[in-house]
């Protein structure tokens, strides 16, 4: 049956609401905080070459544009001659998913009147895979958990036992990971029986038409926004703390005919701990930075990735081969975009945001029953995941969002489901004042976070922090932002990656980046000022010293705040 456009425009839509039901149904169903409270995952509906034609709303650009290029692996390592109805596939691959181990990909492919028609696939960050745990202390990948390649998880239907004893016998939460499997598996069912539905509905066999629609469509206009452009170049760099020494990240970002070739050439090297990045991983986050700056408008395809290219020399951190430790891929991943920006806002000023906190402020924290005196006969092991942000950079008409995650997108835990976990006590949760950098758009504001353990714990910690030598960076005559750091309650210095005991009784105390400012603060509006003022994101000294406010009006507004007056 011949299709309209309007009609393919309305299944466009419908798509996109499958897969978002598709990722809810994940949120719902899975056992890991870090996929229902955080929102740690990706979903997606493909054609059957294997191409992403829709994508959910919810999830994070690393894992679905990762995603985006994962299919076309699992149909070579199948083999199209071995798919059945009832399949269900999966993956931890870091190079061939999303990578690194503590990411299981499934795919499913989508069979309708006995003929494929596309797949649906999902992923999920898994709070622990076995190995070291989550961080960054592996040599190699090896070390970092239990690897699972492109197999079946359910052929024809029947689950593969032996696969679940091994993923069983190797990890610290085995039911919740075999929980989250299962919930992957269900989402993608959830997304075939809608297709189905959809398919029924509009009289499709298959999804050719709208499927040529989309791509069509999107290819044609992510070209035209390309074609916008200056065709220039420009070149963007940006340091980070990395392990033990500085990372330098180095790119060229080139506007050309139908395309944006992104290189990384000048990278700094694979490093010995595990903060390296598959290209994979690189390229979403590449992709995302480009895309947001030129097309946000655009739903994320096959058609609107494919003309940002995106290159890096191999054995360079952000195009780590294996066996690279990857695990904390993802915070070379999130500085990507930061550096890309660096050099878009020098082909196009005055559109890219200040530089933000960039990597997540997670830590993980892996709880037992205290060794240094006999502990109460409650006391058990966890593992706790808790996923935290510092502060966005200001935008060039917007101030910076407040314990915000970009590029990732991910929430922020509740405390009360963080706690739910296991047995740690979160002491300390709060915006932390002067922490976003000064400017006509303030910076956003980082976090203080204070972690302990119950009576009668102790616990390692593994801190997965950035931005402590090298805060996020101004733009536009914009400040600084507030550095990370962290600490025990005694005093005693943390480092901001790797594993860290915590004796019986101690606390953690962090305080998470804040994001940069954009422009030159002397241009802030005194409307603005105040307001940072009266709900405490700046003190009375940063209002003096950074935005030239007298004395006498901050003490104006700070009588007026006692006398809770609204300003």
């Amino acid at each position: 049956m011949t299709q309209s456009s309007v009609a393919y425009q309305i299944m466009w839509n419908r798509l996109i609401s499958v897969v978002e039901e598709q990722a809810q149904a994940l949120v719902r169903t899975a056992f890991s905080t870090s996929v229902r409270e955080a929102g740690d995952l990706s979903a997606g509906v493909y054609d059957r070459e294997g191409q992403m034609l829709a994508q959910a709303v919810t999830g994070t650009p690393g894992h679905v544009n990762a995603m985006a290029d994962a299919v076309a692996h699992f149909i070579r390592r199948i083999g199209r001659q071995n798919m059945f109805e009832g399949d269900v596939y999966i993956t931890n691959d870091p190079w061939e998913g999303t990578g690194h181990l503590h990411d299981i990909t499934m795919v499913t492919p989508s069979f309708y009147q006995g003929k494929l028609v596309g797949f649906f696939a999902c992923t999920a960050h898994i709070v622990d895979i076995g190995g070291r745990g989550f961080g960054a202390d592996a040599q190699s990948v090896y070390e970092e958990g239990l690897y699972i390649p492109i197999m079946k998880f359910a052929d024809g239907g029947e689950v593969d036992e032996t696969l679940t004893r091994i993923i069983r016998g190797n990890v610290r939460e085995p039911d919740q990971l075999i929980g989250d499997i299962y919930a992957l598996a269900t989402c993608n069912e959830i997304g075939h029986r809608r297709l189905v539905d959809m398919m029924e509905e509009f009289g499709l066999d298959d999804l050719d038409g709208i499927a040529a629609f989309i791509l069509d469509n999107s290819r044609r206009a992510t070209l035209e926004a390309i074609n916008a452009l200056p065709r220039t170049s420009a070149e963007g760099s940006m340091t980070m703390d990395g392990f033990d020494t500085p990372i330098a990240l180095k790119v060229k970002v080139s506007v050309e005919q139908d395309r944006i070739l992104t290189d990384f050439a000048g990278t700094s090297g694979v490093d010995k701990k595990g903060i390296n990045c598959p290209m994979v991983y690189t390229k979403a986050y590449a992709c995302y930075a480009l895309k947001v700056a030129i097309a946000p408008e655009i739903p994320n395809n096959a058609a609107s990735l494919a003309p940002f290219e995106v290159t890096a020399p191999e054995g360079t951190i952000v195009n780590a081969l294996h066996p690279a430790p990857v695990a904390l891929r993802h915070i070379v991943g999130h500085f990507v975009p930061d550096a890309v920006f660096d050099a878009f806002d020098k082909i196009v000023p005055g559109l890219v945001p200040a530089e933000g906190a960039g990597c997540l402020c997670n830590f993980q924290v892996s709880l037992r029953p205290r060794t240094d005196a006999p502990a109460p006969p409650d006391a058990r092991r966890s593992e706790v995941l808790t996923f935290n942000s510092g502060g966005s950079g200001a935008r060039p008409d917007l101030d910076g969002m407040n314990a915000t995650a970009f590029p990732s997108g991910v929430m922020t835990m509740p405390i009360e489901a963080t706690e739910h976990a296991g047995p740690v006590i979160i002491w300390r949760k709060e915006l932390r004042p002067d922490s976003g950098g000064a400017g006509k758009m303030r910076g956003g504001l980082g976090q203080y976070m204070e972690v302990g353990a119950r009576e009668g714990h102790e616990f390692d910690i593994q801190a997965m922090f950035d931005r402590g030598e090298h805060p996020a960076r101004g733009r536009r005559g914009g400040a600084d932002g507030a550095r990370t750091t962290i600490a025990q309650d005694d005093g005693t210095p943390m480092q901001g990656k790797g594993k860290q005991f915590v004796p019986h009784g101690r606390r953690v105390q962090m305080a998470f980046p804040g994001g940069a400012g954009y422009g030159d603060p002397a241009e802030r509006s005194r409307e603005a000022v105040i307001r940072d003022l009266a709900r405490g994101y700046i003190g009375a000294e940063a209002a003096a010293r950074d935005y030239g406010m007298s004395a006498e009006d901050i003490a104006a507004v700070e009588a007026a705040v006692r006398r809770g007056e609204t300003l």
